[in-house]
């Protein structure tokens, strides 16, 4: 999520149409019943925290963003970690997802194939209402699409740019199970997504 969008999207809140209640109107919310992931992922967003884990874990809600992510923790479904760039060399805001498509528990949580592209394609997806063609991206492919979540509306413009990750599936995890004939594990597309407030309830300030 760009550092370009409204910055009261940007607070990791809940509240005032910040960045939780935008996640639930793409139909994600936090972990079940408050659990905590127990292994974490690390990334270096080059703004001087160096390597920290994850803020948290963001689930597919099934349409109830009070349980529905205890359905995907079993099930499994679309889920991603996230970190925020606010380090004193590089303090921008922005917010940093890594997406997955997970199997059911049943299946250890491994990753479908491909499941890591699908992971960021289906969550725009559930921005532009359409699907998004993931072996046919282009560099500068654009959507957008807006989206509503407690009387809060979003304009969300996505722009898919290649050069900013590699396409390999050197360093991936679970790079084997992932690859399709041939293809890798990552396909080096991001999706860049600019979010601003359309429309707000009435006791908003």
């Amino acid at each position: 999520m760009s550092a370009t969008s409204e910055s009261a999207v940007l607070i990791d809140s809940e509240e005032n149409g910040g960045l939780r209640n935008y996640w639930e109107s793409l139909g994600f919310s936090a972990e079940c019943l408050g659990q905590q992931e127990p292994t974490h992922q690390q990334a270096n967003l080059g703004d001087g925290n160096g390597y920290l884990n994850e803020s948290a874990v963001i689930r597919w809600d099934y349409g109830d963003p009070q349980l529905g992510t205890c359905k995907e923790t079993i099930q499994g479904g679309n889920h991603f970690r996230y970190w925020v760039q606010d380090g004193s060399e590089g303090n921008s805001g922005a917010i940093f997802m890594a997406t997955s498509y997970e199997k059911p528990l049943s299946g250890g949580h491994d990753i479908i194939p491909n499941g890591y592209n699908f992971g960021r394609d289906y969550l725009i997806g559930n921005i532009t209402g359409t699907a998004i063609p993931t072996f046919n991206l282009t560099n500068a492919t654009t959507y957008s699409g807006s989206t509503s979540a407690n009387g809060y509306t979003y304009q969300s413009d996505v722009l898919y740019v290649t050069g900013l990750l590699p396409n390999t599936s050197v360093g991936i995890n679970h790079n084997l199970t992932v690859e399709v004939d041939g293809d890798n594990a990552a396909d080096g597309f991001v999706a860049i997504v600019t979010v601003k407030i359309t429309e707000k309830p009435q006791s908003a300030s």
